[in-house]
C-alpha cells in the first residue's frame, strides 16, 4: 500500500456532513465538517437539497484536506454513510428530480396507515422485519405513487442519501443490504422480496430500486470528475456503507464478540440497536422496529427508534434561555448544559413521569403514532427546574428501555452508549438505572464514520473480517462497565410499570388534541 495509510470515512447527518481520517489501526487523526440544510413545510413537509448535500460533502472532505498533511496521497480508501430513510430520487443524466424527502417528513401518515390495514401488512413485517413507518422510503414512494405520481415518472432510480453521494463519488447507481432489506427486501438473505415490493404497491416501479452492493466485500473507484472537485486521486476505492445507524452502533460497539449485548445513540434521536444472529431475531406482535444487517456475517441489528432524545432536553434548555433572554440575560445553550449535572444532583429521582414525544412528526418506537406528544405527569407546586431536567432524563431512559423490552422479552445483559449527551456522569447512571442494565461509554469520538471505514478496511484486505477489525479499532476504546446503585434500580422499575401504562392510555388524548374542533380558526 506503500505511503497510502488512512482510510477516510464520510458521514452526512441531517444537519452535519463530516469528513474524518484514520490511520489503519483505527486511530482519528482529523476530522472536518461542513453544515448541511434541510426545510420544513406545513403538511408535514421536510425537504434537503440533493445538489447542496454533495458540495458540503464535498466541502467537508476539501476542509480535511487543509487538516491532514498530503491527504490525497495517503488515502488508500474512501468509505461513505449517511442519515438513513428518506428519498433521494435521480432522473436523467443522473440530476435530481427534486429535493429529498428525507426521515423527518411526515406526509406519508396516512399512507401507511391504509397499508398497516392491509391483508399482506404481516407478511410484510415479517420478510423485513421492519415496521412501516413515514420516514422510510417505501411508505414515502406509495404516497408519492398515490399524490405526486409526477415524481416517480421523472426517476430513474430511488436512491438513499449515502446512495447518493456514493452516486456522485463512484458514477454507481446502488444502494447497501442494510437499507435495501428494511424497505424492500427480506433481512435473512438481504436481497430485495418480490412480496414486499407487491405489498407496498409498488411492482409498477419495481425498476426504481438499484443495484444491491455491500461495500465491505465490493469497492468502485473514485471517478475523475469527483477527485478533481475533492482533491482526492481518481481511482481511490469507494466503499458504500450501511446506514449510520448501523454503521455508528458498530463503531461504538453494538457486537465484539460476546453475546446479548446492545447499543444506544443517545442523540437528537434515540437509537437503540441489540445485536442477534439472523436465526434469534424476535419479531413483536406490535409491527414496530427494524431490522438492520450488520456486515458481520450471521448477524443483524434489532432497533427501535424514537424520533426525539435529547431534542427533549434541547427544548426544556432553550425554554429558559428564551424566558432569560426575555429579561436582558442572554445565555448561550453550551453554559445551560454546563449546569444539567448540578440539576440532576440536586432533584429527587422519580419526582414526575415525562413521555419524551417531542417531535413534531410523533412516534414511531416502539410504537407508531404520528399524532403522539410529550407530557409532564404529576407536577406540583413544590417542583422546580431541575426537577423537571431530571424527569425529561428519566424520560429518555424509559422511552430506551421501553424499545429494548419491544426487542425482546429479556433485556440485554450490557448497554453501551455513544453520543455527546454521555459525556454526563449522572446522566449516565440515570440511563443506566432507568433500563436495568450496566452500562459501557465508547471513547470513539465519531463512531459513524469509524464504523464505514470499518468497511472499507476489511474490504481492501487490511483485515481479514469484521472481527479482527472491530477487535482493533473498537474493543479497545470502550470504558469499564458502570453499574448504578440498586435502590435506584428498584426505584427505577416500579416507575417504569406506570410509565408503559400512561403511554397506553395517552393516544385517545393525542387524537383529541389533533381534532379540527380543538383548532382555533
Amino acid at each position: 500500500m506503500d505511503n497510502r495509510d488512512i482510510i477516510l470515512g464520510l458521514d452526512s447527518g441531517t444537519s452535519v456532513v463530516k469528513a474524518v481520517a484514520f490511520d489503519l489501526e483505527g486511530n482519528q487523526l482529523g476530522c472536518a465538517s461542513a453544515r448541511n440544510h434541510y426545510s420544513r413545510e406545513e403538511g408535514g413537509v421536510a425537504h434537503q437539497c440533493m445538489t447542496q448535500t454533495w458540495q458540503d460533502a464535498v466541502s467537508a472532505i476539501r476542509k480535511l484536506g487543509t487538516e491532514v498533511n498530503n491527504l490525497a496521497a495517503r488515502v488508500v480508501a474512501l468509505a461513505v454513510t449517511a442519515q438513513g430513510d428518506g428519498t433521494w430520487l435521480v432522473g436523467r443524466g443522473n440530476r435530481p428530480v427534486g429535493p429529498a424527502w428525507i426521515w423527518l417528513d411526515a406526509r406519508a401518515a396516512a399512507t401507511v396507515e391504509e397499508l398497516d390495514r392491509s391483508s399482506l401488512a404481516r407478511m410484510r413485517f415479517e420478510a423485513t422485519g421492519t415496521g412501516l413507518n413515514t420516514c422510510q422510503q417505501g411508505s414515502q414512494m406509495a404516497h408519492m405513487d398515490r399524490y405526486y405520481p409526477q415524481l416517480l415518472n421523472e426517476s430513474e432510480v430511488a436512491l438513499h442519501c449515502k446512495d447518493w453521494l456514493y452516486l456522485n463519488l463512484t458514477g454507481i447507481r446502488a444502494t447497501d443490504p442494510s437499507e435495501a432489506s428494511f424497505t424492500f427486501g427480506n433481512f435473512r438473505n438481504q436481497r430485495y422480496d418480490e412480496r414486499v415490493v407487491d405489498a407496498l404497491g409498488l411492482r409498477h416501479r419495481r425498476h426504481l430500486l438499484p443495484e444491491i452492493v455491500d461495500g465491505s466485500q465490493i469497492t468502485h473507484p473514485l471517478s475523475p470528475e469527483a477527485a478533481a472537485l475533492t482533491g482526492l486521486r481518481a481511482g481511490t476505492p469507494v466503499s458504500l456503507g450501511y446506514v449510520d445507524m448501523a454503521m455508528t452502533a458498530l463503531g461504538a460497539g453494538v457486537f465484539t464478540g460476546e453475546a446479548n449485548t446492545a447499543c444506544s445513540i443517545v442523540g437528537s434521536t434515540g437509537v437503540h440497536l441489540r445485536t442477534v444472529s439472523v436465526d434469534d431475531v424476535w419479531l413483536n406482535s406490535q409491527q414496530t422496529g427494524y431490522v438492520i444487517p450488520l456486515p458481520w456475517p450471521g448477524y443483524v441489528t434489532q432497533v427501535q427508534s424514537n424520533m426525539a432524545s435529547t431534542l427533549n432536553l434541547d427544548w426544556l434548555l432553550n425554554l429558559a434561555r428564551d424566558l432569560l433572554s426575555d429579561f436582558g440575560c442572554e445565555v448561550n445553550h453550551a453554559r445551560l448544559v454546563e449546569q444539567i449535572d448540578r440539576w440532576l444532583a440536586q432533584a429527587k429521582p422519580g419526582a414526575m413521569l415525562y413521555h419524551p414525544y417531542i417531535s413534531e412528526a410523533g412516534e414511531r418506537g416502539p410504537f407508531v403514532n404520528a399524532r403522539a406528544r410529550a407530557s409532564f405527569v404529576g407536577l406540583s407546586y413544590k417542583h422546580g427546574y431541575g426537577d423537571l431536567v431530571r424527569a425529561v432524563v428519566e424520560g429518555i431512559g424509559f422511552a430506551a428501555r421501553d424499545c429494548y423490552q419491544a426487542m425482546n422479552r429479556t433485556l440485554p445483559s450490557e448497554l453501551r452508549l455513544t453520543g455527546g449527551a454521555i459525556r454526563s456522569p449522572l446522566l449516565r447512571q440515570i440511563l443506566s438505572a432507568c433500563t436495568g442494565m450496566p452500562v459501557r461509554s465508547s471513547k470513539r469520538d465519531e463512531a459513524g464514520a469509524a464504523g464505514a471505514a470499518m468497511m472499507a478496511a476489511v474490504a481492501i484486505g487490511a483485515y481479514p473480517s469484521m472481527a479482527q477489525c472491530v477487535a482493533t479499532w473498537v474493543t479497545p476504546l470502550l470504558e469499564e462497565p458502570e453499574t448504578p446503585p440498586a435502590a435506584l434500580v428498584g426505584t427505577y422499575k416500579r416507575l417504569f410499570a406506570s410509565y408503559q401504562q400512561l403511554r397506553s392510555e395517552l393516544p385517545p388524548i393525542w387524537q383529541q388534541l389533533r381534532s379540527p374542533a380543538n383548532r382555533v380558526s
